[in-house]
């Protein structure tokens, strides 16, 4: 498949629910457009648009759908069914469709879902009782959850969730660690592994340092186990560390394992700026930016190939500013 172009390269494919750029395809005949996906993130990733219930012939407007406890130990106790006429039950069609769209979805490095939708929605969707109560708010799209379990690796997230600066940032730091990941696979060697493991060090520890032992741990014998085991560990590991939320206080132990580097090369004003930008970020009165910044900056006087490959300090492009609110 040939990718659309951006001014830094090439632009990441990624599926989105079909309201959310703009298109008038929701059961009301409206739409749920996302101004940042189609204004901000539109300039990086390819958007390949799905919306499970046109797809399977509902219609535009058509009768709304809602999730329905239906029974409590059937194989599918969850349907989803007519709002004002609950014999509208399309719930085998929509996961057949589910089922028959992921396994074209391979090209994809990332998902991005309507919220709260019987189809799409990825968590907290209301659950109804037969009798048109709510029972509770923990349900997941049938489309969605399909998705999910047939695509482990693939980063996917809710447009709603996006609003939330950590979770939008996490997002899209996966969605590139998976295209980079997804564009070496094919060539894999042990020495492109063991590569792609080092440029993510920082990464991983920001996000859970027990994992950065483990993957360590994992590819510390090469020649233990076949390479295609050894890799598919791996990415499977470094796809659940990501998902992990960094915090302010995995971020700070990672500048300073960082600052590290620099002990023999910077002069006493430069180690003093660098501490206090370090501990100011630490403490809550600036962004990671700041710190990252000068740490790129430092780079540039005092060069380190192995710091300057680390994905921790461009996970993704600058531009974004993803990095400003976190």
């Amino acid at each position: 498949m040939k990718r659309a172009k951006t001014q830094q390269g090439e632009k990441i494919p990624v599926g989105i629910s079909q309201c959310l750029l703009g298109d008038k395809v929701r059961y009301n005949g409206e739409h749920k457009r996302s101004n940042f996906c189609t204004e901000v993130l539109s300039q990086y990733f390819d958007f390949e648009s799905y919306c499970p219930e046109v797809a399977i012939g509902m219609g535009i407007p058509r009768k709304p759908i809602r999730l329905v406890q239906t029974a409590v130990s059937d194989d599918h106790p969850i349907e989803a069914l007519g709002v004002d006429d609950p014999s509208l039950n399309p719930s085998s069609a929509l996961r057949d469709y589910a089922h028959k769209t992921t396994k074209a979805l391979d090209h994809l490095r990332g998902y991005i879902l309507m919220q709260k939708s019987p189809s799409c929605g990825m968590e907290r969707v209301t659950v109804y009782h037969p009798n048109g109560n709510p029972l509770h708010h923990k349900g997941v799209g049938l489309y969605a959850e399909v998705l999910q379990n047939e695509c482990p690796l693939l980063p996917i997230e809710e447009a709603g969730r996006l609003n939330d600066p950590g979770l939008r940032e996490n997002f899209i730091a996966r969605v590139y660690a998976y295209d980079r990941w997804k564009n070496l696979e094919d060539s894999l060697t042990p020495k492109a592994l063991l590569d792609f493991y080092s440029d993510y060090k920082y990464l991983i520890m920001a996000h859970d340092s027990q994992a950065y032992h483990s993957i360590g741990n994992l590819l510390s014998n090469m020649k233990a186990r076949p390479l295609n085991d050894i890799a598919h560990d791996f990415i499977h590991l470094l796809m659940d560390t990501l998902k992990k939320p960094a915090t302010r206080k995995t971020n700070t132990n990672v500048l300073m394992h960082i600052q590290g580097y620099f002990k023999k090369s910077l002069n006493s004003d430069e180690k003093q700026e660098l501490s206090q930008v370090i501990d100011q970020y630490r403490v809550g009165s600036i962004p990671l930016i700041a710190p990252v910044i000068l740490l790129q900056h430092l780079l540039r006087k005092h060069p380190n190939d192995y710091l300057e490959r680390q994905a921790f300090l461009r996970p993704y492009p600058e531009a974004l500013g993803l990095r400003n609110a976190v």
